[in-house]
């Protein structure tokens, strides 16, 4: 049994029936589809890769401790791989409708937190895999780790892993009370042994803390009502809808406009809410909506194995008052390079880590308010997640696209998560479909941002490339 870290635990501590906590993927894939037993075969010689899959949360009396990991006596593979079918002609809309209704449902906590759903039935004779998987047990930058589980990097399916697995017995009651109890008296020594260490090395320490001051200071300004229709409570239902892009079109934009690929992907999602502001009549002169953009402090070495969530984040204003898009994507490259220069995320990752020295019992207290008052003032997420950009394959087939789904919490009505894989972009976009029906206009607005983009660079270009003869 492993002990979960206090930020793995704080998305148990927030989940409610109107805001579960899971993240996944829509793949899509060429056909014909495999079969059920063939797809159960393939994940069970997967299993012993990731044995989190196997493992429940185990939750302390009293809120003594933080949940633990313990193995599941009665796994069965068969409840978490789901076998659906669309009926024709089985067309996007309907895939991002039934993947809506599916991540709306909460995982159940007395079973390993994930599910994967195999969808026949699409259009052109291609078939997907829909995924979930509780954001206690993965962050989106080694989820992409978990992926390489189920996924080849050839047609030739990879051979099992050779594994005769037996659930390691749970320990008692008894047990884990008292070992929580230690914790809670350990913790503080180890404070104070951390802060002795910190001390003796006054140079390191006085760094870190004016860095992680000046990110603190500058957390601390976004914390007041953001208003308007994008927040507010949640409803217990989901729509989905997704975009795409492509890598080389981005890249074009950033050489000629300048820019990194992440300034130009928010600038174009700032196109997005651009227009659904529009479409529902809202003022957006001088306006800008605030997202949360999530930074991975994973350390070098970390990922690949580390199975845990090492992430902080920094707040963007994304400037959807301006109607030029080159104007759009100058504001926020200088903006993002000005919060880079904040430490932001190192304040967050800083103040995150302090709930590792707080007694359980306050966890899901404090973790509510911690996430919920910057949530006042925030009115999307934005997440972007590299993936691999060589083609995957399962069972022999290859993977077209994925897009990914990241969920939707606190006030926040609609969150957006971008993930590249062989050349192109995808936006997957998660919206509270009570609050929110118009989430196409917001996806089909980021496409059209892209495209504005990529004509004002080749605008740009086109001079330049004439005068020096290409």
């Amino acid at each position: 049994m492993t002990r979960m870290s206090a930020l793995d635990a704080s998305f148990l501590a927030i989940e409610s029936d109107a805001a579960p906590m899971h993240i996944g993927f829509v793949a899509l894939f060429a056909g014909p589809a495999p079969a059920y037993d063939e797809m159960l075969s393939m994940i069970a010689g997967k299993l012993p890769l990731v044995p989190r899959y196997r493992q429940v949360p185990r939750f302390v009396p009293w809120g003594l401790g933080r949940p633990l990991w313990q193995d599941d006596p009665h796994f069965r593979l068969d409840y978490h791989i789901r076998h659906s079918a669309l009926p024709s002609p089985g067309r996007d809309a309907q895939l991002k409708a039934y993947v809506g209704r599916i991540m709306a449902q909460r995982l159940d906590r007395s079973k390993p937190l994930w599910e994967v759903w195999l969808v026949e039935g699409l259009e052109d004779g291609h078939w997907a895999l829909v995924s979930k998987t509780h954001h206690s047990m993965v962050d989106g930058v080694s989820g992409t780790d978990l992926m390489a589980t189920i996924f080849d990097r050839t047609k030739e399916p990879s051979p099992p892993v050779p594994e005769r697995w037996r659930p390691e017995p749970a320990p008692s009651t008894l047990r884990i009370t008292a070992e929580a109890l230690v914790d809670v008296f350990v913790s503080p020594v180890e404070a104070i042994e951390s802060s002795w260490l910190a001390l003796t090395r006054p140079r390191q320490l006085m760094s870190s803390l004016v860095e992680t001051a000046r990110g603190a200071a500058e957390t601390a300004k976004l914390v007041r009502s953001a208003g308007g229709r994008l927040n507010g409570p949640l409803g217990p239902h989901r729509s989905y809808a997704w975009a795409r892009g492509s890598l080389s079109d981005v890249k074009e934009i950033r050489k000629s406009l300048g820019g990194t690929v992440n300034d130009v992907v928010l600038a174009s999602i700032t196109r997005g809410f651009r227009d659904l502001l529009v479409s529902r009549g809202e003022p957006i002169e001088g306006r800008a909506v605030r997202t949360m953009v999530p930074v991975s402090v994973r350390r070098a070495g970390e990922s690949g194995g580390v199975y845990n969530n090492r992430v902080s984040a920094m707040f963007a204003e994304l400037p959807v008052g301006l109607a030029d898009p080159v104007e759009r994507l100058g504001a926020v490259r200088m903006q993002m390079a000005g919060l880079k220069e904040s430490g932001q995320a190192v304040a967050g990752e800083v103040l995150t880590s302090l709930g590792g020295f707080a007694p359980a019992l306050l966890l899901d207290l404090g973790t509510r308010l911690a996430l919920r008052t910057p949530q006042q003032s925030v009115q999307t997420i934005t997440t972007n997640v590299p993936g691999p950009q060589c083609p995957l394959y399962v069972l022999g087939r290859e993977m077209l696209d994925s897009f990914p789904y990241v969920p939707v919490g606190g006030r926040i009505r609609q969150a957006i998560a971008i993930f590249s894989y062989v050349g192109r972009l995808t936006f997957g976009v998660t919206a509270d479909a009570d609050h929110v029906p118009d989430i196409e206009v917001l996806a089909h607005g980021i496409e059209e941002g892209l495209a504005e983009l990529l004509k004002a660079a080749r605008e740009v270009g086109g001079p330049a490339r004439a005068a020096s003869g290409g």
